[in-house]
């Protein structure tokens, strides 16, 4: 298992950590990478053609997809944080050193949906160590089969 006190330096050591991740519980994982400043998503200033950044460093995006359910995409961002997507609810800007925690919570089944009355609305809560939580909105839309069985 994954020492969650490990930090996770770089790109590359997060999508070790994440096909860990993906072995631990028997989950297919699919991995594309962007290098380069011109590549990457956040990059788009760099001009056309600009491989590194001002610094002459070259900066490496990773894109991960799970199988299985509940559906997981994590985009992994060279400024040391990520999106991850689960069953297509955005939680953005999780550090990267949160990752493989946050998607523990999700496999292990310990992240639940919280239901508000007034205003009506819905609430992914994924807990993380350290007796903090993860909370982002749930369009009621997008409240799929998985999301729905952990409403609470």
């Amino acid at each position: 298992m994954i020492d969650p006190m490990n930090q996770l330096p770089t790109t590359q050591a997060a999508v070790t950590a994440l096909r860990a991740l993906a072995e631990t519980y028997a989950r297919e994982i699919e991995v594309s990478h962007d290098i380069g400043a011109d590549q990457t998503s956040r990059r788009t200033a760099a001009g056309v053609g600009v491989a590194t950044d001002a610094d002459g460093s070259l900066p490496h995006e990773a894109h991960v997809e799970f199988g299985g359910s509940p559906r997981v995409r994590v985009r992994l961002y060279p400024d040391d944080d990520a999106l991850i997507d689960v069953e297509g609810v955005e939680c953005p800007d999780v550090p990267r050193d949160d990752v493989p925690a946050f998607l523990r919570s999700v496999f292990e089944d310990r992240a639940w949906v919280r239901a508000r009355r007034f205003p009506p609305g819905y609430f992914l809560i994924v807990p993380m160590p350290g007796d903090r939580t993860h909370k982002e909105f749930i369009p009621v839309l997008l409240l799929t089969p998985w999301l729905s069985a952990r409403v609470r």
